[in-house]
Formats: C-alpha cells, structure tokens, sequence
C-alpha cells in the first residue's frame, strides 16, 4: 500500500479559485478586504513569507499592505501603530509578522490587536472562543490541516488522533480544532515517554516537531493519516518535514508532502479569515 497524497498546493489553488470569486462579488458592492502586515527587523524567512502573503492577496484580489519597521522599533511604537490600524476603518486584517525582535513582548502586541483584526487567530479572544467551539478567527496552520482532511473526506470523529508538538501556533490549536470535530485527542512532546508507544495507537498523526525526518514508518500504525507540518532546509538547500516521507508513505493511508503540503494551506487560510473579517467589520 502507497499513501495517497493530499497535496495542499493544489487544494489552496482550488479554494484561491472560490475566494476569488468571493472578493470580486464583494467588490461589486464596494467591499474591498484589506489586510496589513507589520515586519520589524529584517529577517528573511519573515520577508520571505509576507512577500507570499501579498503575492496570494493580489491574486485573489485583497488589497494588501507590508509596513516594514526597523529592528529598532520600540515596543510602545509598535503599539501605537497596531492601535491606529485598530482604528482604521479600511483595515480589515492585521497580521504582526513572529517572530519579533527580543525587547519587544510577543504576548503584547498580539493582545493589542483588536480580536474582530485577529487573522492570524492568536487573540486570547479568539483562542478561547476556538476552545469553547464558538466562532472564532482559527489559527491558520491547524485551519489549513482541518480543511485538508475534509477535503478527502476524511473521518475525524471517533478516531485517535495523536499531535507531536505543543506549540500556541500549530501544536495546540490543531489539538483542539481535532478535539472540537469529536476525535480523542494526545499530545505528545520533548518530555513524553515512549513516544512510539502512542504514535502507533494514532488514526490520525500531526507532527510538529521542527526536526528533519524525525518521523519514519516505524511511528506509524498501518493506514495512519499523517500530516507533516514541518520545514526544515537541508544542507543542500531542499526542503523536508519532520517526517520521513519515503518511509511514511508506504505505511500510511494519506499523507502530506513538504513542500506543496500544510505550507501553502496556511496562506490560503489567512485570506479566508481576511474575507470574513472584511464581511465582519462591514456589518457592524
């Protein structure tokens, strides 16, 4: 048995195509989405992934805004500047691109931002009313990977799934995005003992761990559904998950490559959450 492969690139191409016509309608009626993102300090990987933000906007046809700061950028002025986009009736989406430089508190700035502006669904707000099944702005990545097992049609309810990380970005949203569908859901992390013990028990299996292959098929129970939400860059410069794909794939049901898998899904999210946002805003 050969895993079938979801591949997210093709699926957010698909989404891209509906949220397109979405916008265009959205237009029509003098509705025009605008979501902006903030980078302090110059790190690459950061401007790496705001260029693919805007590129994704303008191909869907959200307006979009990079304001790029320097690392120098004090805490108190980054405030002001999230409280001004808070207030700025054409500002439908903020997003502060992480990670952000030392002597600024995370956990500030993404409290600052006005929840109804939460596209990247960090809020406390919009982490609660996730946890509580309310509608909510859902993190992007953990959205990315429901939206990916719904689209092949995948069960979710009843089976055990098993997440490999722990982080407030993929490792526990996506936990309880899980849980919220009616799966039973273990978190496994640095400090579980017998790791392989409780990845051969998963139906499900989401790994997010941050290191290159550090999953092969003997983790897997046979016909597992395994999303990697890792990238990591090899010494040659390609890219690979946190799971051993050649290995995986003949053990598992489905799986998710890297590239072309979560990745590409997270961006899509962020725009859909920037459409509801803008349709949010527009009725209040």
């Amino acid at each position: 048995m050969t895993a079938e492969v979801i591949n997210g690139k093709e699926l957010a191409a698909e989404i891209k195509a509906e949220m397109k016509a979405e916008v265009s309608r959205l237009r029509e009626q003098g509705l025009i989405p605008h979501l902006t993102v903030v980078l302090v300090g110059d790190d690459p990987a950061s401007k790496s992934y705001i260029n693919g933000k805007k590129k994704a906007s303008g191909e869907i046809g959200i307006s979009s805004q990079i304001i790029e700061l320097p690392s120098s950028t004090t805490e108190k002025e980054l405030l002001e500047l999230i409280d001004r986009l808070n207030h700025d009736r054409d500002v439908h989406g903020i997003l502060v691109q992480l990670p952000l430089p030392e002597h600024i508190q995370e956990q500030s700035i993404i409290e600052a931002i006005d929840p109804a502006k939460d596209v990247d669904g960090f809020h406390p707000i919009n982490v609660g009313r996730m946890m509580t099944g309310k509608d909510s702005f859902l993190s992007c990545t953990p959205y990315g990977i429901i939206t990916m097992l719904k689209s092949r049609d995948i069960q979710i309810a009843g089976k055990h799934a098993v997440v490999i990380g722990r982080s407030n970005i993929v490792g526990k949203p996506v936990g309880q995005l899980l849980l919220n569908e009616n799966a039973t859901v273990t978190y496994c992390h640095s400090k579980t003992a017998d790791l392989k013990h409780h990845t051969q028990q998963a139906d499900i299996l989401v790994v997010a761990v941050g290191r290159a292959n550090a999953i092969d098929a003997d983790y897997l129970k046979g016909g597992a559904v395994v999303v990697d939400v890792g990238i990591n860059r090899l010494a040659d410069g390609s890219l690979t998950g946190d799971v051993d794909f050649d290995s995986a794939k003949e053990k598992a049901a489905y799986i998710t490559p890297v590239p072309k898998g979560v990745g590409p899904m997270t961006i899509t999210m962020l725009l859909k959450n920037t459409i509801k946002a803008a349709i949010g805003l527009a009725d209040h």
